[in-house]
């Protein structure tokens, strides 16, 4: 008879859970809401956020003069995020293409007090404060916030190869006469060097201003420095 009775009970329990959990279940199914389940995402989305941008270190210190013949520092941009590249207005290679990058970010956060962008050339010699002057007019910059600098050559050379780590240096072999990378720095608000982490765990470093990928990358992290 208790047997019966275990049995009843057994019963009733499997049917009302039938009655609440199966169509709950069926529901999912339909919805393709199976995997969706919040221990997933957790395992999923672990280290996959690049709202976690990597510190670097501090970014050299610099002193050069600019487009309008003014001398500007890294202490200009204390407080700014900003873009830092190492190109020449001569360059018949890369530099088109790291030129229309470099706009394209502009455009984006224009009218952001926030953010700056800094391009020093490698060929100071020939890229004068009014050639450079005028290298900006013919690209359409608009920021008072992006600043053409040059200077002295030696301390180019040094705050590229050794500073940044972007590598710059005379080739009488290429076209142009000059080598340099085509990456984009990124530096935020308090003088550090930020990157995201690739697909293997591992920072970036520095930003590809040749690839689309690259721009579009910047451009997110940019906007996640801003907010910070």
């Amino acid at each position: 008879m208790l047997k019966n009775k275990s049995y009843i009970w057994i019963s009733f329990i499997v049917l009302i859970f039938g009655i609440i959990v199966v169509p709950e279940i069926i529901n999912r199914f339909k919805n393709n809401q199976v995997v969706e389940g919040d221990r997933l995402d957790a395992v999923d989305n672990k280290g996959t956020s690049n709202t976690n941008l990597i510190e670097i270190g501090p970014a050299p210190k610099f002193e050069l003069t600019n487009q309008d013949n003014k001398k500007i520092s890294n202490k200009e941009y204390l407080g700014k995020v900003y873009v830092l590249e190492f190109f020449f207005s001569t360059c018949p290679t890369i530099c088109p293409k790291m030129n229309k990058s470099m706009m394209e970010i502009q455009n984006k956060f224009f009218g952001n007090p926030n953010f700056g962008i800094v391009s020093i050339t490698i060929n100071p010699e020939t890229d004068t404060a009014e050639v450079l002057k005028k290298h900006a007019q013919d690209l359409g910059v608009k920021s008072s916030n992006w600043h053409f600098l040059t200077g002295d050559k030696t301390y180019i050379f040094e705050l590229a190869n050794k500073g940044f780590n972007l590598y710059a240096g005379e080739n009488n072999k290429v076209s142009g006469g000059f080598e340099h990378s085509g990456l984009f720095a990124l530096i935020d608000k308090k003088g550090n060097i930020r990157c995201r982490n690739d697909a293997y765990g591992n920072p970036i470093l520095y930003y590809d201003g040749l690839d689309k990928n690259g721009v579009k990358a910047i451009q997110q992290d940019i906007a996640i420095l801003l907010r910070e």
